[in-house]
This record gives structure tokens, sequence and C-alpha cells, in this order.
């Protein structure tokens, strides 16, 4: 499908983070970021770390035409990656996931600021936002929860080039986000 409406890449940012549209020549650079095994270790894919086995995630990020660098505002360094995908027109829906951070900056306002940018974006197209999180990854299911979303399914998923495995289901809606963001 083609969207028209819905602008996958834009280019946000606020006092921490800059988030810019993924490129090809950014693939080093994040995968300094990504090589850290304790990354991955409660994600679905926990080889992640491997360069053969991020070439592919690599891969589906920059196929997807809505994967995203994060860097740090201040000192300009990648410190992750999230995206875009599934959006719905009909539903009038978008998913937002795939996000890792370097773990200098897990239990900061980094992951949160990051959602909230996405969050922000997406609610000027849609009404629903939905996350699909490993079983096993307690932290992001943990953070999504403060950020006021609600488990709502638990599915089989199948990530670009890998098995499938089992991920919850949580959403935010339009009306949600606005009493969560004040």
């Amino acid at each position: 499908m083609i969207i028209t409406d819905f602008e996958l890449q834009p280019e946000l940012e606020n006092d921490l983070i800059k988030v810019q549209p993924l490129r090809e020549d950014d693939f080093e650079r994040l995968f300094e970021v990504a090589s850290d095994p304790m990354i991955w270790e409660q994600h679905p894919n926990k080889d992640r770390y491997k360069r053969e086995v991020f070439e592919t995630f690599f891969k589906g990020a920059m196929e997807s035409k809505g994967a995203f660098l994060v860097s740090d505002k201040i000192s300009g360094k990648p410190i992750g990656s999230s995206r875009y995908y599934g959006y719905n027109k009909d539903e009038a829906s978008v998913s937002i996931g795939y996000t890792f951070l370097a773990k200098d900056h897990w239990g900061t306002v980094f992951n949160r600021s990051l959602k909230m940018l996405m969050l922000e974006h997406a609610f000027k197209y849609v009404k629903i936002v939905y996350f699909h999180i490993g079983a096993e990854n307690i932290r992001s299911q943990k953070a999504i929860v403060k950020l006021g979303a609600e488990k709502i399914d638990e599915i089989e998923m199948e990530y670009y080039g890998e098995k499938k495995k089992l991920n919850y289901v949580y959403k935010i809606d339009a009306n949600d986000w606005s009493v969560i963001k004040k």
C-alpha cells in the first residue's frame, strides 16, 4: 500500500534526542551500539549483537521505510533505533517498535522521550498506536505500561528473517493519549 497521508520517516527532535530516517551508511555506527549482547538479552532474537544477525535486522529496517537512527542530541552519537510499521489506513493505526537503546541510556528519560516524540507524531494521523513486545522483554513491557499503554493480546509474530516468537500487544488510543501526555 502506498502511504500518502502518514509520514513514516519524519525528522523529530527535542532537547535530548534527534530522530532521523535510517540510511544505509548508518550501519556501522548503529552496529557499534547494537553489538552489546546485554541489549538483546530480553528481546525475541538474543543474537542480534552478532554482525550477521544484525545485518538481517538492519536490512528489514531499511526495507520497512519507517526506521530511524536515534542520536543523543548533545553528543551527536547514535544511541539506538526505532521504527513505525504496520500502518493501517482503514483502522487509522500504526505500530511503533523494533526499539533498542544503548545500555548506558537505560533507566533514563531517553526511551520515554523517544516514545513521546513518536506518539505525538503518530497521533496527528492515526487513532490507535500498537506496540509488539517480546514475551520475555520485561523491561520494555514495564516501560510501555508507564507510558499508559494497555496489554490487549498475545500473538506469535515473525520478525523479518527470524522465526516466530510470542509477543504481547499493547495499545494506546488517541483519546487516552490526550489525557496521558498532559
